[in-house]
């Protein structure tokens, strides 16, 4: 638990004074939502869960290449508390950072981010372009099929997920579940 909490104000003024591209504030309140459904789900602190899942990617729009180095620096000049720091560094691990996950919170935010981005390719590509009719069985298919959403690692779901001791299909409910709790707010009601 952070010695002293971020609110949500505060962590949306340090992510739109970085980040103005429409998908990656999308993606941003995506893995909020869900960081908040999983804290829920675990009985933990959903403010300091959401704000994290909120902040994981600032960095990435203008230093893709420096992406949570230049957070941490960001979030350090700043005064925020290591816990919300040490979370955003880990969830790139492997890929920009060797931070490895050690709380519940840092491995659900590892596994969720990436299936995350899945859930959302699918919503886009859905004539209704809703996440209202998504199902857990959809997304599994294409999670199986490379060819969809390339850019989307497997290997860091599947590895946070082990983690977490989660089966995929869990998973997959828990954030299509999160996102239609907010559908309005993260603008994926589509033609629903």
């Amino acid at each position: 638990m952070p010695a002293k909490k971020l609110s949500r104000d505060e962590a949306w003024e340090i992510l739109t004074q970085y980040v103005d591209d429409p998908s990656l504030l999308a993606h941003s309140q995506i893995v909020e939502a869900i960081m908040r459904y999983y804290a829920r789900q675990n009985g933990a602190d959903e403010d300091v869960w959401g704000v994290t899942g909120l902040l994981h990617d600032m960095d990435w729009q203008k230093w893709e290449t420096e992406h949570t180095f230049k957070a941490t620096e960001i979030l350090r000049d700043r005064g925020v508390d290591e816990v919300y720091i040490h979370a955003i560094q880990s969830h790139a691990y492997h890929f920009e950072t060797e931070v490895e996950p050690v709380t519940l919170m840092e491995k659900t935010l590892y596994a969720m981010d990436e299936l995350s981005g899945l859930i959302y390719a699918d919503v886009q590509i859905r004539p209704s372009h809703s996440i209202l009719d998504v199902k857990v069985k959809s997304i599994n298919k294409k999670f199986r099929q490379a060819s969809f959403a390339r850019g989307i690692d497997r290997n860091a779901i599947n590895e946070g997920l082990a983690m977490l001791n989660m089966e995929l299909n869990t998973a997959i409910e828990g954030c299509i579940n999160a996102m239609k709790e907010n559908v309005d707010e993260l603008g994926l009601r589509g033609d629903l």
